[in-house]
């Protein structure tokens, strides 16, 4: 009888224990794209919920500081609005690190003026001839005689390299360009100032700023999942490796998948991968 007590302590022991180590402090980091932020923020909110005894940070301080931030071994997963660099891919693999690109949603770059402004559309060639000081007033372009005011992205961001790749075609930009750090600045900036011109992703338009054709095209969902907005592009995460399956990193990473993960990529105004 002692034998068969003994025998079932030591079990209960057992099972016990197991659920302590199951239920051991889980810790996932992100860092990277403010464009992103509010994807990642929104998933780690739903994983909070999901997952009690997981401690999960959301670092948004641009896309090249996620990339950094992954090569150094201080994130799992790295946000980002554009595609890593070749000299981030290489200071990564110099450190053992090997960077795995997941696309989790699409977005444009949405070029945005002040609501009263009644310029409607510019091409290409016209914002970026603004933004390199060719054009200064609005009247330029079919707008009021006033000044404009050019209000950028900062140089570490993935929205400025992207505009600057499909806008500037890597053109300078005026030494009066305003430089900000995260989108919610940006569009700050133009929502207060009547003769403002910036952009943003198209998770940050509302009726506060408005947003102009490119090309002729009026960014959309519509239009961007098709590519006709010429300012489309996707947005990554990006993590060492492809993540072990089954691991938070991996559920993290694939979560864009699902279908609650669809419906929160929407709700924060962005296009799901999968809305083709």
């Amino acid at each position: 009888m002692r034998r068969i007590i003994v025998c079932g302590l030591v079990m209960l022991a057992l099972v016990l224990a197991t659920e302590v180590i199951g239920a051991e402090k889980q810790t996932l980091q992100i860092e990277g794209s403010t464009t992103v932020g509010p994807i990642a923020d929104a998933f780690a909110e739903a994983f909070k919920n999901k997952y009690p005894n997981l401690d999960i940070t959301v670092k948004k301080t641009g896309s090249g500081d996620g990339a950094a931030a992954l090569a150094d071994g201080r994130c799992d997963i790295a946000t980002m609005s554009r595609f890593m660099k070749e000299k981030e891919f290489k200071k990564a693999a110099e450190k053992d690190i090997f960077p795995v690109a997941h696309v989790v949603a699409m977005d444009g770059v949405c070029v945005v003026v002040h609501p009263s402004n009644p310029v409607k559309q510019l091409t290409t060639a016209q914002v970026r001839d603004i933004f390199a000081g060719k054009i200064t007033n609005w009247k330029q372009v079919g707008g009021p005689d006033s000044p404009i005011v050019a209000i950028s992205r900062d140089t570490s961001s993935g929205t400025y390299e992207t505009f600057h790749k499909l806008v500037m075609k890597k053109q300078q930009m005026a030494d009066k360009v305003e430089y900000v750090n995260s989108n919610p600045q940006a569009h700050a900036r133009v929502k207060s100032t009547v003769g403002a011109i910036g952009y943003v992703g198209i998770g940050f338009l509302d009726a506060n700023v408005k947003a102009l054709k490119v090309d002729e095209v009026l960014p959309s969902r519509q239009t961007i999942a098709t590519g006709q907005y010429p300012l489309a592009r996707p947005l990554f995460m990006f993590t060492n490796g492809y993540p072990k399956l089954g691991s938070m990193t991996y559920k993290f990473c694939t979560f864009y998948l699902t279908e609650t993960g669809q419906e929160i990529i929407e709700a924060k105004g962005f296009v799901p991968v999968t809305n083709y």
